[in-house]
């Protein structure tokens, strides 16, 4: 079991990586969503560090190992979720998370099957599967700071009983656009929320609940 690989990114190709470690050059395959932000993810030494989903593909023929790679824990994890639906495999699911998997796992709470319909090899069908397999269950994916993620607006002028809340969730080491997000779903559950105390205690009440 490879849960992890860090080395020197050589080569990137259409939807893979050729990373050196130590001589060796393992090919990672990553979805498209990743592979969008895989530049901010190389240090200064031009090394990368993947978290990895590793399994063996096998065929008529033959047999052959096969590594994806992600940014962090969370997306291997949604992965993981996301190929436990009938008739997505690793490489299908490689295909289909072609979009931010925050966007994609509102969509699955949320039921929105033409957005799940638009994600490569995801029909009508198959797109019912997956909500019908998924919904409440994925939340929490939509707490990841993806590149979607990233269209919070950090100006914008809230009360200043949110504006505490926000303090406060950003002291228990939250970054500010998670934190905002949180704040921003708490109020769209319970919309008669008027102060901090009541805002920051639905939020705990829905992370308690996942």
């Amino acid at each position: 079991m490879i849960a992890k690989i860090c080395g020197r990114l050589i080569k990137k190709k259409e939807n893979s990586l050729i990373i050196d470690v130590q001589g060796i050059s393992y090919e990672v395959f990553v979805p498209l969503t990743v592979m969008q932000r895989i530049d901010g993810a190389v240090d200064e030494q031009g090394r990368i560090e993947l978290v990895t989903y590793y399994y063996f593909q096998l065929t008529p023929s033959n047999g052959f190992p096969v590594l994806i790679g992600f940014l962090n824990d969370l997306e291997r994890d949604f992965f993981q979720d996301f190929i436990k639906v009938s008739g997505i495999g690793p490489r299908a699911a490689v295909k289909a998370i072609n979009k931010p998997i925050s966007e994609i796992s509102a969509a699955i709470d949320q039921g929105d099957a033409a957005f799940l319909k638009s994600l490569p090899g995801i029909g009508s069908q198959k797109a019912k599967e997956v909500i019908a397999k998924l919904q409440g269950k994925v939340g929490r994916y939509g707490l990841l700071q993806d590149q979607e993620n990233k269209r919070v607006v950090e100006k914008m002028t809230i009360p200043d009983w949110q504006e505490e809340a926000l303090n406060l969730l950003m002291q228990l080491e939250y970054k500010k656009p998670e934190a905002m997000q949180m704040i921003q779903a708490a109020l769209k559950r319970v919309e008669d929320i008027q102060n901090t105390e009541d805002l920051l205690n639905e939020i705990y009440r829905q992370r308690i609940a996942r």
